[in-house]
């Protein structure tokens, strides 16, 4: 049956609304995602100060110390934090609240508050306080992830513990800068040449966006030495702080090895580059897969592997239960073993912690043993101290530097 003229004009009609009206859903699609997502927009760093200084705290612990002489005495340390909620908790250095007798927080308006010490996790250098508090200024977490050497970046802090709420500008010199504490813990900086002093640790590093990149945590000193400074990731720690807020404990992904770097004389001996195995924890996950000692791991999921910290930062950003492929080479072969990423979990506050600190168990290391340890003495001498020990008492000394 043929149609009319007007059957077929009502059919061209209606096919063109059709399509009209989903050309108009689809563009109001970009339209809802902007209204979501709103564009990061960059500022300068008076802007950022402007918005920013009035969630930056100057923290000031009191604790009780012995002098040169044996004798107990009263002493302050005074640095910096700054505020990640409207509640009320805040993040710093965990060198700065090492076993308190009292902390307190000032704010740039001049109030203050007593803190409490709601956890830490001491291989990052972080911890988490809280005050009583309601609708008060935050900062916001860097959750881009996009971090390049090359960034302007600025610094909020307290410099020499007087200096208060002090702005420095600078820009990122390095990225996943490996650094040996004198306790023998390793940690993976940003180096910044912003100014960093004592008074200074426990700060937020920003972008140009505003948002927190870092926390302000030592530097090198010394007469030859300008501006080389340091901040501990915050992508590094969002996770372990987001499990003590929530969950009072510290938890992390593991596989359960010590690794090290391949060194320049087994790489002459035609060794692959890559991550060596020198120890692998009993019923670990590596264990259980069939990971050994003196394996290198040259590739995980396809991406290679070049030393230690690039299996570090693979297996912090896995989750629990994430499968991880760990290619292996193994007396001349090269093998893929799959390795079913746990979860480590860990007390958040000091009381809670075991009493023997020399166990495997107590290891901060994401990958869930100890590392060598090369004890340095000479922070104990009093004759090395220096007029910001006042400030900082627990100096983080990287090579003959001191923390901020």
């Amino acid at each position: 049956m043929k149609k009319t003229f007007a059957e077929h004009k009502a059919g061209r009609l209606l096919a063109l609304a059709l399509t009209l009206a989903l050309c108009l859903a689809f563009a109001a699609v970009p339209a809802l995602a902007a209204q979501d997502e709103p564009a990061r927009e960059e500022m300068s760093a008076a802007d950022i100060y402007e918005q920013s200084v009035n969630a930056v705290v100057g923290v000031t612990t009191r604790t009780t110390t012995t002098n040169y002489w044996g004798y107990e005495t009263p002493a302050a340390v005074a640095g910096t934090g700054f505020f990640i909620s409207g509640d009320g908790y805040i993040l710093t250095n965990y060198h700065l609240v090492e076993n308190p007798e009292s902390i307190t927080i000032t704010c740039y308006n001049g109030d203050t508050y007593d803190a409490e010490l709601i956890g830490y996790d001491s291989s990052d250098d972080m911890a988490v306080l809280k005050v009583d508090g309601d609708d008060l200024p935050y900062l916001t977490l860097d959750s881009a992830g996009d971090l390049r050497v090359g960034d302007d970046v600025v610094a909020i802090g307290n410099p020499l513990g007087e200096l208060t709420f002090s702005l420095t500008h600078g820009m990122v010199s390095a990225l996943d800068r490996e650094v040996t504490m004198s306790s023998g813990t390793r940690m993976t900086l940003i180096q910044t040449d912003c100014a960093i002093n004592n008074g200074n640790s426990g700060g937020p590093l920003l972008n140009m966006y505003g948002e927190v990149v870092g926390i302000t945590n030592g530097k090198y000193t010394g007469s030859a030495i300008d501006n080389v400074g340091f901040a501990v990731p915050i992508s590094d720690i969002a996770s372990s702080v987001r499990s003590i807020i929530d969950n009072g404990y510290i938890a992390k992904p593991y596989i359960g090895v010590t690794v090290s770097d391949v060194g320049e004389e087994a790489l002459s001996y035609g060794l692959p580059k890559g991550a060596a195995i020198k120890d692998v924890t009993e019923d670990g996950p590596a264990d259980k897969a069939g990971i050994k000692t003196n394996d290198i791991v040259t590739a995980i999921n396809g991406t290679e592997i070049t030393g230690r910290q690039d299996i570090v930062r693979m297996v912090g950003a896995a989750q629990p239960g994430d499968t991880l492929t760990l290619t292996v080479y193994r007396q001349g072969e090269s093998i893929d073993i799959d390795v079913v990423v746990e979860e480590k979990t860990s007390p958040a506050l000091p009381d809670e912690e075991e009493a023997d600190s020399d166990t495997d168990a107590d290891s901060d290391d994401p990958l869930d043993l100890p590392q060598d340890r090369n004890e340095d003495d000479s922070r104990n001498d009093p004759d090395d101290q220096d007029m910001y020990d006042m400030f900082d008492y627990f100096m983080r000394q990287f090579g003959n530097g001191r923390g901020a």
